[in-house]
């Protein structure tokens, strides 16, 4: 009998209200998460990764506006009940947030509060989802600390006082702080340099494995995916443009936007290649192209790709069941325009 997903979005859709009209940020997107599970995220800047999360935990501040669709979650806690996130009410908003979905958000330096030492930022998440005595709360955020390698003496340090990564790391510490079944981490390795992104990663696996959490990953960094995501969606102008396991995206990528994505960063292994990154830039979310909004950068596209509806498809004839393209034209294995070698080969 399959898994029901913990948090389950679908056909969401959120726009930003403006005088020159609508920023459609995310539009229709479905996405699942499944207990224990990492699912990566991933596309450039402005794809509208962060607002699909942030929406789906109803964070986002006017004048972002959720326009269609619903945001189930159902947690071990809830005893199979389901939990429709866009109809709570307020109250009912801050019992679930960080008790059963969590944020590690973007610049840990922001995200802390400045004048707050590390202590009391983390009794405050601690108090205001336990009942536990002051001497039981502060031993629970010693343990904090304990869990992701940072020494208790930095209870007592000002968030100017830690490193990029000690910082990153109280984040996560705080993410996980009520045993949260869900946690969110939006680009939680950004300018970090590759020793401590390293480290932090393998906390993060290492802490999953350990605590039974689901992850929804955001990151530019396609590669960072590969290694770390069970399931890898790949967004582009605020759509779903791929999804797949992390194994069929490396090996066999369906759309030439995660073809791109995957061919802007050097292989370890294998022959040398040239690194070829994606021309042009995203579209104006205001006024999107007909059809499939990649068409300006896609050296693929004809003109029937501006006809088409952008629904996921079942990808034909791969070995992954779920994978799914918006793209009905290319599939692995189709020569590449520039004559070098087969989706596939790129990719490898």
């Amino acid at each position: 009998m399959p898994v029901e997903p913990v948090l389950e979005i679908s056909e969401l859709s959120i726009a930003y209200r403006g005088a020159a009209g609508d920023v459609r940020a995310v539009e229709r997107v479905s996405l699942s998460l499944r207990p224990g599970e990492v699912v990566g995220l991933a596309g450039e800047s402005g794809s509208g990764k962060s607002t699909l999360a942030y929406g789906a935990c109803r964070l986002l501040r006017p004048p972002a506006v959720i326009t269609g669709g619903s945001v189930t979650y159902r947690g071990r806690r809830l005893a199979g009940r389901a939990v429709d996130v866009l109809e709570r009410t307020p109250p009912e908003l801050r019992e679930l947030r960080w008790r059963e979905i969590a944020i590690v958000f973007q610049s840990a330096m922001n995200a802390l509060n400045p004048v707050l030492r590390v202590r009391d930022q983390l009794l405050d998440v601690v108090e205001a989802h336990l009942s536990l005595t002051k001497l039981d709360a502060r031993e629970r955020v010693a343990s904090l600390l304990d869990l992701v390698a940072i020494p208790r003496d930095r209870l007592r340090s000002y968030p100017h006082e830690l490193s990029g990564g000690m910082r990153q790391r109280v984040m996560i510490a705080m993410a996980l702080a009520v045993d949260p079944e869900v946690v969110i981490m939006d680009e939680p390795t950004t300018a970090l340099d590759v020793v401590v992104q390293r480290e932090i990663l393998g906390q993060i696996v290492e802490l999953k494995q350990r605590l039974g959490f689901a992850v929804l990953f955001i990151t530019h960094d396609l590669s960072l995916l590969l290694e770390l995501a069970d399931r890898i969606a790949v967004m582009y102008a605020g759509q779903l443009v791929e999804v797949a396991s992390a194994h069929a995206v490396h090996h066999g990528p369906a759309h030439p936007y995660t073809q791109g994505l995957l061919n802007s960063f050097p292989s370890l292994r294998g022959a040398r290649r040239e690194l070829a990154g994606i021309p042009g830039s995203p579209p104006d979310l205001r006024s999107l192209p007909a059809g499939c909004p990649f068409v300006p950068r896609c050296g693929f596209a004809t003109d029937e790709c501006t006809k088409i509806d952008m629904v996921l498809r079942a990808v034909p004839g791969a070995r992954d069941p779920g994978h799914v393209s918006a793209c009905p034209f290319v599939a692995p294995g189709a020569q590449a325009p520039d004559g070098k070698g087969t989706v596939s080969e790129v990719a490898s």
